[in-house]
């Protein structure tokens, strides 16, 4: 044969979609059009050989030449008995089988077992079946048996002892929870969602031996990464003081609060002793607790941030009433302390015993003033109600080999984590040697399946099958992706030679994908980027943000997956239609 005619450039696509019984082959090759070409087509099915035969005759200049090639068939349930259906078109053959049951029927799904495959071939096809699930991580992440982290790319060990405590990440919509479960007003179950307020900072930070994770990351706190040092030349509590110029000795001290200071005078709403009230109903500043989170405590860490070393004293007690003041607070009037029916009813001083804590909270609060407004996010997609123009995502590269394993929220360019953590992406970590062998929990988990898992589950909650990808960093929309079927089912390689030695068919499974139409967003003009962003407007598209990397790296995935499917089965106006592994 010639070049031209080498089958090695003919390329083969199973697809089927969920619930359906019919299996269609795309076979084509850019430099045939069979339509054409390829007469007296003919169609063979070899099951024995797990196999179809596709042979058909070209006429050249010495005449008819015959041409054959050879197709593995996926591990699928035939109808043996039904007729081939087939068709060649002007840039590729089609080819349709009918099977016996839908390729992700419950039997076909443990038909496994049946086949009695060894414990690779097995594992291999039950990852391809399976959907990426953060059950089964948890199932083995809380086995009890230690596990360190390995980067994927060059193995390098990336913790420095085993972890053996994993702690699942807070929810993202932890703030509307408590409040609508608790009410928002502080006087509500005794100030019960704002104990839950600080509570969830408490739970977010990173400390050292304790890996958080949800399902797209682990959280490793920085004393637990080997081979990388931080360069960080102030620790976290001293680079606050210094670049704020304030002290937190000047509002609280060992004997509670600061008798210098004026807040020392009011503890409640900012009024003076003789203007308490044991009803705070009447006092504006006695607002919901998630407001005054919001208006005091934050707004005041804000302005230290910034170098302003006024705090009002509404900002204070706002402070100490989410640090739950009520249970540390006793009065000269025989108040008990569990007498605590409204925020404003204490008047008399903090008792020294619980001074310590309180001072460990208010310094929670000041660390973690971001993480109050919400949450911080896993970084690998972060949701528009998750930015802060006061965080900033850095990526964090394998300190062997330099390639990305995760990345880690930081102030302003900051050196060190902000919550002092490292989120490791799963798809760039392993959990065992070798690298996405048996032992490894993340071998299932790749770049693509974790994000088209993700745009799914973010589909479902906006209720919007249109999603705009943007850039973390700069904010300018990246990729446009629009959902088409999210239950498909797909493989894909190149056909066998038919003359020469004998090659033994290689083994092929189905993989469950996402069909999407996409526009890669990266290289478009002023007009184009104008017309994308109109695009999200018009059609309320839902908005994520990802990092560079990523981005990037999906964009090579869809235009390779855009490879699988001849030209005139994928190209449509303005979007072209690709997949991506579920």
């Amino acid at each position: 044969m010639s070049q031209v005619q080498n089958p090695r450039k003919w390329r083969y696509t199973w697809e089927t979609l969920s619930h359906l019984s019919t299996l269609k082959l795309f076979l084509f090759n850019p430099d045939i059009k069979p339509a054409t070409q390829c007469k007296t087509l003919k169609i063979q099915l070899r099951l024995e050989e797990s196999l179809l035969l596709v042979t058909w005759e070209e006429i050249q200049d010495e005449g008819f030449v015959g041409n054959s090639l050879k197709v593995p068939i996926p591990k699928v349930l035939i109808q043996v008995d039904s007729p081939l259906d087939f068709k060649a078109t002007e840039d590729h053959i089609e080819v349709k089988l009918v099977l016996v049951l839908p390729v992700d029927h419950p039997l076909v799904a443990n038909f496994n077992s049946v086949l009695n495959l060894s414990a690779e071939d097995s594992a291999e096809v039950s990852d391809s079946f399976q959907p990426l699930s953060i059950d089964s991580d948890v199932k083995h992440l809380l086995s009890g048996n230690g596990l360190d982290f390995y980067c994927k790319n060059c193995s390098f060990k990336l913790t420095k002892t085993p972890l053996r405590s994993f702690v699942e990440m807070p929810s993202f919509d932890w703030r509307e929870v408590a409040d609508n479960w608790f009410g928002t007003c502080c006087c509500s179950f005794g100030g019960i969602s704002e104990k839950l307020v600080k509570k969830y900072a408490s739970s977010y930070s990173s400390v050292q031996g304790i890996c958080l994770y949800d399902a797209t990351c682990v959280v490793i706190s920085k004393d637990d990464i080997s081979g990388y040092v931080f360069p960080d030349c102030l620790d976290r509590d001293d680079k606050y003081d210094h670049e704020s110029g304030l002290d937190s000795k000047e509002y609280v001290t060992e004997s509670g609060i600061n008798p210098q200071s004026d807040h020392s005078q009011g503890l409640c709403c900012g009024t003076d002793e003789g203007d308490r009230s044991s009803n705070c109903d009447d006092k504006p500043s006695c607002i919901a607790p998630d407001e005054q989170l919001r208006e005091g405590t934050v707004a005041s860490l804000d302005d230290d941030v910034n170098g302003r070393q006024s705090i009002a004293d509404t900002s204070l007690c706002t402070s100490l009433s989410v640090l739950d003041v009520s249970e540390n607070v006793g009065t000269e009037n025989g108040f008990s302390t569990n007498d605590h029916g409204h925020c404003c009813s204490h008047n008399g001083p903090i008792i020294s015993s619980e001074v310590q804590e309180l001072t460990n909270d208010f310094k929670l609060l000041r660390d973690q003033k971001s993480v109050l407004n919400g949450s911080l996010g896993n970084g690998f997609m972060v949701r528009t109600s998750n930015l802060s123009k006061d965080v900033e995502w850095m990526e964090f590269s394998c300190s062997q080999c330099s390639h990305i394993v995760g990345a880690y929220p930081s102030m302003h360019d900051g050196h060190a984590p902000l919550d002092g953590g490292v989120r490791f992406f799963k798809c760039y970590i392993s959990s065992d040697l070798p690298v996405a062998g048996l032992g490894d929990i993340f071998r299932k988990h790749s770049l693509e399946r974790m994000f088209a898992n993700q745009l799914i589950e973010s589909a479902n909650e906006e209720l919007s099958f249109r999603t705009a990808v943007r850039d973390l960093k700069t904010k300018s929309p990246m990729l446009q992706i629009v959902l088409l079927n999210t239950n498909a089912w797909c493989c894909s390689g190149y056909c066998l030679e038919t003359g020469g030695a004998a090659v033994p068919i290689s083994k092929t499974n189905l993989h469950a994908v996402v069909k999407v139409l996409f526009a890669d967003g990266s290289d478009t003009t002023e007009s184009q980027s104008r017309m994308l962003e109109e695009w999200v407007t018009e059609k309320q598209a839902h908005e994520v943000y990802m990092l560079t990397h990523q981005i990037k790296e999906l964009s090579e995935s869809l235009r390779s997956a855009q490879g699988r499917i001849p030209f005139s089965c994928s190209f449509m106006p303005g979007l072209t239609l690709s997949s991506l592994e579920r």
